[in-house]
């Protein structure tokens, strides 16, 4: 039997039906009555009954269920809804499912937030420790100075030198998150225009050359490109990715060795992948890399003097060229950062989408 309300309005009036026929018999027992009379009130009783009970059961479920659907569906009613209150119809299942769909889709939202919640407490703390490190260092300085080191000259020049290096990483932090705030909320242009991603990735390399040096650190290519390899996107932007990333492996790595970046073509997307054989990444902290502030080994990498935004900037940038970048890593043996961009096949002198766009 179908579970609708019609159906029971139905069984209802039959049973009204039902108990009056009984009624008449015992009546009928004292004061007989006409056969006719035995037809003709249960039947009329029934489809009168049935009629106001229609009525009055319609319109009583449907304004509750209207009531109920607006709640869920913040007062939007639209025809072609998922639900159908038709008489016909198991509208109170039908409720009663869309209800627990509302429901899960709230506790998935209040899960969400709670995330959101953490991640921004957890990025408030991160930040105000960031800030505080420098901070301090030059509020030290500057009070030893103040105390009579400015007088001694073995003292006021190194103090100052080193002031001046925290006050370097505390711009350096707040030009990363001023960059990262206006990638995440896309108020940046994209200049896509052709360029030869090979010769971007030397002059970054060449960028580096002392810092590799120092380290005792091979920067190379895997192998010798001669032809250009053209791609199409923000090329002062994709430079930042690729300062960031060999940047990293370069301040992470391991003394005495190597990084290397590789190109690969497949069809319509040259690939690159930056790899190093360093400490290598435990597995637990891959998925939040890119997360801004998020630090492995956050004593020993502060101390790097590193930002903690770079490959949160990293990201946002390859997601606004359409791209995604990804991490694989072992621990002793290294990683690999790979991402990719759209090939550029045509003649670079007639391109002329020098595409200003805003992303949206």
């Amino acid at each position: 039997m179908k579970n609708n309300p019609i159906v029971v309005v139905l069984i209802g009036s039959i049973l009204l039906s039902v108990l009056v026929g009984i009624s008449m018999i015992f009546i009928h027992l004292i004061d007989p009555l006409p056969v006719w009379a035995f037809i003709v009130f249960p039947i009329g009783i029934s489809a009168g009954a049935f009629l106001v009970f229609y009525v009055l059961f319609k319109k009583f479920i449907h304004n509750r269920l209207k009531i109920l659907y607006r709640s869920i569906r913040k007062g939007k009613m639209h025809e072609g809804d998922a639900f159908d209150m038709s008489m016909t119809n198991d509208i109170i299942g039908e409720a009663e499912k869309e209800t627990k769909l509302w429901a899960e889709e709230k506790q998935t939202e209040i899960v969400q937030l709670k995330e959101q919640d953490k991640f921004r407490r957890e990025f408030l703390g991160n930040l105000a420790h960031e800030l505080k490190t420098p901070a301090f260092a030059i509020q030290g300085y500057v009070l030893t100075l103040l105390d009579g080191g400015i007088d001694d000259e073995k003292v006021n020049r190194v103090f100052l030198e080193r002031a001046s290096k925290a006050i370097d990483r505390m711009t350096n932090i707040l030009d990363d998150l001023d960059t990262l705030t206006k990638l995440e909320v896309n108020e940046f242009k994209l200049e896509l225009r052709p360029f030869d991603i090979r010769e971007l990735a030397r002059e970054v390399m060449e960028s580096f050359e002392m810092i590799a040096a120092e380290k005792n650190i091979k920067l190379h290519f895997d192998k010798e490109y001669t032809k250009e390899k053209m791609v199409k996107a923000d090329r002062g932007k994709i430079a930042q990715v690729f300062t960031n990333l060999i940047g990293n492996s370069l301040v992470y790595g391991n003394e005495g060795g190597e990084t290397t970046v590789r190109f690969y073509e497949v069809d319509d997307i040259i690939t690159i992948e930056i790899s190093d054989n360093g400490p290598g990444i435990e597995p637990d902290h891959i998925p939040r890399l890119f997360e801004r502030f998020y630090r492995v080994e956050k004593s020993r990498n502060r101390n790097e003097g590193g930002s903690g935004l770079g490959l949160a900037i990293v990201k946002h940038i390859l997601d606004s060229h359409g791209q995604t970048i990804s991490v694989r890593s072992t621990v002793g043996i290294g990683s690999t950062f790979t991402f990719s961009l759209d090939r550029f096949a045509g003649n670079s002198s007639t391109f002329v989408s020098s595409r200003g766009l805003t992303m949206k």
